[in-house]
């Protein structure tokens, strides 16, 4: 459940960035927490992968992702590097975040490689040293994304969504972020600290 007694004002008003990636089986927590901003006063820009701006799944398909996020933010999908390059130079956000935030996702901006819509929003974002959110889902969080997940933690700007063990019988080295505190964790995010607990 959220937070609550936590104070979410901070949010009216202010314009966010929200950027999905594959991880298609979370998209049915993502689409509330959209929502929520919304109804707190956020004005929620969409950006969407080029992998989640074109695959059909068995979750959703690509038309019904894109449907949803113009009914719920009324606002046309940035899902070119060319739509989103502009956010730093003009200043367009005060934070991003990205949920779900995929192993690949993960490993790319730690190494800074900077080619998706997502990765380069967030490049050209902290350019102004404004505040990223980041939601892990990745099956390889305690393996391979270990690492990428340790070196963003200590970088500037960068912040988490509290993450747990997703199945930790059926899937050990699986990391799923508790979508549920995304706003919180936002609201955290803007005001320069990290919501605790980091991990669960």
């Amino acid at each position: 459940m959220p937070l609550t007694g936590f104070d979410l004002s901070i949010l009216d008003g202010r314009r966010i960035g929200f950027a999905m990636t594959g991880s298609f089986c979370t998209f049915s927590q993502i689409f509330p927490q959209i929502r929520r901003l919304c109804e707190l006063g956020a004005q929620v820009q969409p950006i969407l992968s080029f992998n989640a701006y074109q695959l059909d799944t068995r979750f959703y398909t690509s038309g019904e992702v894109r449907s949803q996020l113009k009914t719920i933010c009324g606002k046309e999908i940035w899902h070119t590097l060319q739509e989103v390059e502009p956010i730093g130079p003009k200043k367009m956000l005060d934070l991003l975040i990205v949920a779900p935030c995929t192993g690949n996702t993960l490993g790319k901006l730690s190494s800074g490689i900077i080619d998706t819509p997502v990765t380069m929003a967030v490049k050209s974002h902290l350019r102004n040293s404004r505040p990223v959110l980041l939601a892990v889902s990745t099956n390889d969080g305690l393996n391979t994304s270990a690492r990428s997940i340790g070196e963003l933690m200590v970088r500037r700007n960068i912040y988490f969504v509290p993450f747990e063990q997703d199945d930790p019988d059926g899937k050990p080295a699986s990391l799923v972020a508790r979508m549920n505190l995304i706003v919180e964790s936002a609201a955290a995010a803007l005001k320069g600290t990290q919501l605790p607990p980091l991990c669960g």
